[in-house]
Formats: C-alpha cells, sequence, structure tokens
C-alpha cells in the first residue's frame, strides 16, 4: 500500500476484525490494493463503511459541519461493530475525519473525552475482543482559525464531535447481533457523572434486562438488580424508574418501590423498536447515557455458527 500510495509504511495503519486467531490471506490482499489504491478519492464513504463490515446489517456513517469563524468545518465519522461489544471498546472499527485546523493535543484530549462517553458506553454482548480501534484525522484543508484555546469555537467543534459518535454508538447498539430494538438507559440526578455511568452500563449490559426488553416485559426489578451490582453508589430507597418510546411512558416503580401500573401500555411501550429506561436516583445533579440492545434467539444462533 505505502509502495503504491508514495507514502510511508509507518503512515499506514491497518484495521482489522474478523476471527481470532486466523491469520489474513495476504495473496488476497495483494491482489486487490491497486484497484483499491486507484479508487481512492472517489469520495465513496459508503463503500468504505460496507468493507470493514462483518456481522453488521447496515453501514454506520455520521456527518456535521460546523459553521467557525474561519470557516465552515466538517466532521465525518465512520464506523463497524455488531458483536463483541463492550467497553472498552471491543470489536469496532472507527474512523473520524475532519478537515479542520485543530492543535493535536487538543485533538486527542476532545477525541479521548467524546470516545469515553460515546464508543465505551455501548454495549451489545458483555463480551471485548482484541480488535477494537478509532482513529482520528485532521487535514486542516478548512483553513479555520486553528482550534487550540476552550474557546466558544472549541466548544461548538466539541459539541458536533461528541454529536456523530454519539450518532455512530447508537448505530451499534441499534445492530446488535441478532437485536430487535436499540436500548438506552439514563441516569440522572447522581452523586458524580462516573457513578451514573456504571449504573446505565450496568442496566443495558444485563442480559435478564435485555432479554426483558425482547420479551417486552416491564421487569424493572432486573434493573434495579444490575444497579446493585454496579458498584456505583446509590440508595434504592430514593430510585424511581420509567420505561419511555414512542409509544409513551408508564412509570414503574418510585422510592424504590413498585407502583401500579397498566401492563398493556408497558408492552405497548416495550415492544417499539426504541426504547428508553430512564432511572432518576434522586441524589446529586450528574448523569449519563448508556446505549445496548434486546438479546434474542438469533444472538445465539449468529454466534453459533459464527466461524463454521
Amino acid at each position: 500500500v505505502a509502495a503504491l500510495t508514495g507514502l510511508a509504511p509507518h503512515e499506514i495503519m491497518p484495521m482489522s476484525t474478523g476471527v481470532i486467531g486466523d491469520q489474513l490471506r495476504m495473496d488476497r490482499w495483494r491482489d486487490a490494493v491497486p484497484a483499491l489504491v486507484e479508487s481512492l478519492g472517489s469520495r465513496d464513504a459508503e463503500g468504505f463503511t460496507r468493507a470493514f463490515m462483518t456481522t453488521d446489517a447496515f453501514p454506520k456513517f455520521a456527518s456535521i459541519t460546523v459553521p467557525l469563524s474561519g470557516g465552515t468545518v466538517r466532521l465525518t465519522g465512520m464506523a463497524k461493530g455488531a458483536g463483541m461489544i463492550c467497553p472498552n471498546m471491543a470489536t469496532m472499527l472507527a474512523v473520524m475525519l475532519t478537515d479542520a485546523e485543530v492543535d493535536r493535543e487538543t485533538w486527542q484530549a476532545m477525541f479521548a473525552r467524546a470516545v469515553d462517553r460515546t464508543f465505551n458506553r455501548v454495549s451489545v454482548d458483555g463480551d471485548t475482543s482484541t480488535n477494537d480501534m478509532c482513529i482520528v484525522l485532521a487535514n486542516g484543508m478548512a483553513g479555520n482559525t486553528l482550534i487550540e484555546w476552550q474557546d466558544e469555537e472549541y466548544q461548538a467543534f466539541c459539541k458536533a464531535l461528541n454529536e456523530v459518535y454519539t450518532r455512530l454508538a447508537r448505530q451499534i447498539a441499534a445492530d446488535g447481533e441478532g437485536a430487535t430494538k436499540l436500548v438506552t438507559c439514563t441516569v440522572k440526578n447522581s452523586r458524580s457523572e462516573k457513578a451514573a455511568e456504571r449504573l446505565a452500563k450496568a442496566v443495558v449490559g444485563s442480559n435478564l434486562v435485555k432479554a426483558a426488553m425482547f420479551g417486552a416485559d416491564a421487569n424493572w426489578g432486573r434493573v434495579l438488580c444490575a444497579m446493585g451490582y454496579s458498584k456505583a453508589p446509590f440508595r434504592p430507597e430514593y430510585v424511581s424508574v420509567a420505561f419511555e418510546s414512542a409509544a409513551g411512558s408508564v412509570a414503574v416503580c418510585e422510592k424504590g418501590a413498585a407502583l401500579d401500573f397498566d401492563e398493556d401500555l408497558a408492552k405497548k411501550v416495550l415492544s417499539e423498536s426504541e426504547v428508553t429506561i430512564a432511572v432518576d436516583v434522586n441524589e446529586g445533579e450528574d448523569s449519563a447515557t448508556a446505549w445496548g440492545c434486546d438479546l434474542t434467539y438469533d444472538y445465539v444462533k449468529i454466534n453459533g455458527d459464527y466461524r463454521t
């Protein structure tokens, strides 16, 4: 690749997923490289995102433009991942491109924070992998004023970066192997963001919660159970839980105790393709969101014969 592109070998960044331990077919690589190099500059983002799909059902792509004083900049993200997904990042590949002029250390710091609040809050199946990677590249071609200070333009750029990563994280969670619905857990009024994050990640990572979501069963006790083993501080007697979707909202728990609720409404709410588990711990001012999916029969089917 370096020879055909005129780059140095250290400027080539390989990305790989697949069956752990299987060697890549380098003869196929050698045969394919000339055509791949020839296609550079085609602006075919979808072709790129399809090229590194494995069990993904659809390509994952998001792009945002940000007007800054020195010119408009664009952030474009592409990702793959559907199984073996659990922080920290797992069988997930992602590329973030921007034409902004941004200081290297500033870019690295904002990127790391964005990953922690998005990709590292996704869980499909609780399994991590050997093959996670996220590349961020900035070429400065937009001609904007260098982003290096935490001013308004920096904040606007950070917000856009987080939005692109959030969109990709949601797509990865929604495309979990065999999944039928995207499950979001929001935890608010926590003692700290870290505590809220632990609680939310434990909920979306719970196999019992994921199975309940598949069955559209408002079994809120499983939510508190997952919170309990998260090792995050909270008081069960303060907790309220509600299930929300496009079909409505149903409160199922208040101050740690069961509420009388309409089971038919709850079934309707939980039967939507996107469901939110809203948790209020009533102890502070911080919040966090994590994303997951339901656990279905097809997950076992896909992974039972993945290699053969």
